[in-house]
């Protein structure tokens, strides 16, 4: 079982957010997966090898010699880059990840970028040593933040996902006509500025972030105003009517 232990992210917005630590189980099973698959390319690149090396001989030694060189840097690829290559186009996930609902992500809360997803799989090689990932196992264990030394070098962490419910393209979190009646003079210059640097910085956010950060918002501005809002997106449509009627007021402006 993993621990309960979670990351406290203190944002340039004035919130707290929690995300629940991955631990060594589901970090395993999502493992697991991965190296599932894995094999199961691995097998399938070995018979094709099998079935074209007969006929690579009447070519001569020289093609031989090449076609063996391009299946062991393919399988050398499938074991060093397939990690990093799915967290980079997957934003932090691999399949074994997505499947255990798992997401690394930068330790302030920002997606990783290519760098990072290099720079922490590289490492790869050396937290498997002497063998089952012996060095990472120890390394999770022993960090408050459950990282391995892959996360060290690239400053990240695995959460577990936390995923939002009724979500919609963000594009479409436009304002809601539904929304209780409020009245957002009694907002503060510091709040306006807390609720305006998030809606500049969201799309930069990673989705989970995203959502907890606005729902953090959304209720402490709510409680003010006296106005609750129940779920994403409809927490950042309620930030963008409050910071539109107060542009329209034209609060706080010299």
């Amino acid at each position: 079982m993993d621990s309960q232990d979670n990351l406290i992210i203190d944002t340039p917005e004035q919130t707290s957010l929690e995300f629940p630590l991955a631990g060594i189980g589901s970090r395993f099973l999502a493992m697991a997966a991965d190296t599932a698959i894995q094999g199961a390319v691995g097998l399938l690149v070995f018979i094709l090898l099998l079935i074209v090396l007969p006929g690579l001989r009447l070519l001569g030694t020289a093609a031989e010699q090449w076609i063996l060189a391009l299946f062991i840097i393919a399988g050398f690829l499938l074991y060093s880059a397939y990690f990093a290559f799915f967290e980079i186009v997957w934003n932090g996930q691999t399949p074994g990840k997505r499947y255990v609902q798992l997401r690394v992500m930068k330790d302030d809360g920002r997606p990783i970028s290519a760098y990072d997803a290099i720079a922490r799989n590289l490492l790869r090689i050396v937290d498997s040593l002497p063998g089952f990932y012996g060095v990472g196992v120890l390394s999770v264990f022993f960090s408050k933040q459950n990282k391995r030394l892959g996360d060290f070098v690239a400053g990240t962490v695995v959460v577990h996902e936390t995923a939002l419910e009724g979500v919609r393209p963000f594009a479409e979190t436009t304002i809601d006509e539904s929304l209780p009646a409020f009245d957002a003079s009694s907002i503060t210059v510091d709040e306006l500025r807390l609720i305006e640097t998030f809606v500049q910085r969201r799309d930069s956010l990673d989705p989970g972030l995203r959502g907890k950060m606005a729902l953090q918002i959304a209720d402490k501005i709510g409680e003010k105003l006296h106005v609750k809002v129940y779920g994403w997106p409809r927490t950042e449509t309620f930030l963008e009517a409050v910071l539109k009627q107060c542009r329209e007021r034209g609060q706080f402006q010299n």
